[in-house]
């Protein structure tokens, strides 16, 4: 975009051409709302609304425990995981849906460090950022405490620039987020995890910021695992299961920490002691919740059928146009864009730094336009290439311009009080 002034015809315009324009109306944007946090939680698929409703009233009211069979309710993690693995790139028979981002990163924390003791005994490190999204990094603490033999976390400031220097013969597992929650930062897929192998650690990625809206291959990441959920960017909705992907040459060897039916060889045979099933099948625990997992594929629908090079390309487009009508507008005041320019180095959101951001968040939602803040002094903005418009990109900055030309954020932050304003906006 440059230094050249933007107007919302020249946006509309754009808009008009898009060859992803379609897509918006299979979403249920509310009206009159300028959405830019789905990559918090992602806007409804009109699909949902019909799928959630044979679900409870068909399949759970009238099919009742019949469903098992009549409704197949056993094969959504398999068959949601395969079409989770196609968006990936992952390969047939690496992927599953089930569980939370969270437990799935418990189980391929533990399964590498079991990998690791048997390939590499001695190794005690587990690797990460100081500032990777906080339910990962206790995870790995809590882990590194469970297993009790001299374990320890090592956290790294920038994964950029210090995880070689944080990479010696005492690292087991590395676990990264693709791209950071807070700035937006993109790391390589593929460089990183060849550095990590190098040193004969394993790379377990966590993928929730970035699948869905930046281009993935996994098959050709060399990496070993990895997390995600689907409720941001994939439109899931809210607490849906979470994936795990796990490279074949693991999955013999993955031994699960949570052993449960669903990922036993005979499940229905009921057996009294655990046998795990064959590849994939290994990786599930418990009963699945099924209401919450038939909504998964209305989202994924849409996009498998979207190219995946038209949501990047209007990913990075929107971020320009966003990047630069703030600064074109709103550069007299004390913000700071923590994002990186750089489109190698760019997932799909902007956060800009102000010393009030939650109070300008605040009074943003009160205008309509629906971001969300994030410590410290963060203001993040999600850009969902399959919903979201250039003309929405354009009323957004211009409310975020008349919020601090006008000062009413002022009003929002003595309204907050002093403690509130450390509280996250999701």
């Amino acid at each position: 975009m440059g230094s050249v002034a933007v107007t919302r015809a020249a946006c509309a315009a754009l808009d008009a051409e898009d060859p992803l324009r379609g897509f918006r109306d299979e979403f249920a944007v509310p009206d009159g709302l300028v959405y830019l946090n789905g990559n918090s939680l992602g806007v409804l698929p009109r699909a949902a609304v019909q799928r959630a409703r044979e679900v409870v009233t068909g399949e759970w009211g009238d099919g009742l425990v019949r469903s098992w069979n009549t409704a197949g309710w056993f094969d959504p993690p398999r068959r949601l995981g395969e079409q989770v693995g196609r968006l990936l790139d992952a390969g047939e028979g690496t992927t599953v849906v089930t569980d939370s981002t969270s437990v799935n990163l418990f189980k391929a924390l533990a399964a590498a460090v079991r990998i690791q003791e048997e390939d590499r005994p001695g190794r005690r490190v587990i690797v990460s950022e100081r500032d990777n999204f906080p339910t990962d990094l206790y995870v790995a603490q809590g882990l590194a405490d469970l297993l009790d033999r001299g374990w320890t976390l090592r956290l790294v400031d920038d994964a950029a620039r210090d995880l070689a220097g944080a990479l010696d013969d005492t690292v087991a597992v590395v676990t990264l987020s693709h791209v950071s929650y807070r700035s937006g930062r993109l790391l390589d897929l593929e460089s990183v995890t060849r550095a990590v192998h190098a040193a004969g650690a394993l790379m377990v990625w966590d993928l929730s910021h970035s699948a869905g809206a930046v281009p993935l291959s996994l098959s050709r990441s060399g990496a070993d695992m990895a997390v995600g959920c689907t409720y941001k960017y994939l439109n899931a909705g809210p607490g849906a299961p979470a994936f795990i992907w796990v490279a074949h040459r693991h999955q013999d060897r993955f031994t699960q920490p949570l052993s449960g039916w669903w990922g036993h060889a005979r499940p229905f045979a009921m057996e009294p002691a655990y046998e795990p099933a064959g590849g994939i099948g290994r990786f599930l625990c418990g009963t699945q919740p099924i209401a919450s997992l038939s909504l998964v594929e209305t989202g994924l629908d849409a996009h498998l059928r979207a190219d995946p090079g038209h949501v990047r390309a209007k990913s990075l487009a929107l971020g320009d146009l966003f990047i630069s009508l703030v600064e074109q507008r709103c550069g007299r005041h004390p913000l700071t864009l923590v994002t990186p320019r750089d489109h190698r180095r760019r997932g799909s959101h902007v956060s800009f730094r102000h010393p009030h951001a939650y109070a300008v968040v605040r009074a943003l939602a009160a205008r309509g336009v629906v971001g969300d803040y994030r410590e410290p002094e963060l203001m993040r903005f999600g850009l969902t290439p399959l919903y979201l418009r250039h003309v929405d990109v354009w009323d957004a900055v211009d409310a975020l311009a008349e919020v601090l030309d006008s000062g009413s954020w002022e009003a929002a932050g003595s309204a907050l009080g002093g403690l509130r304003e450390r509280e996250a906006v999701t």
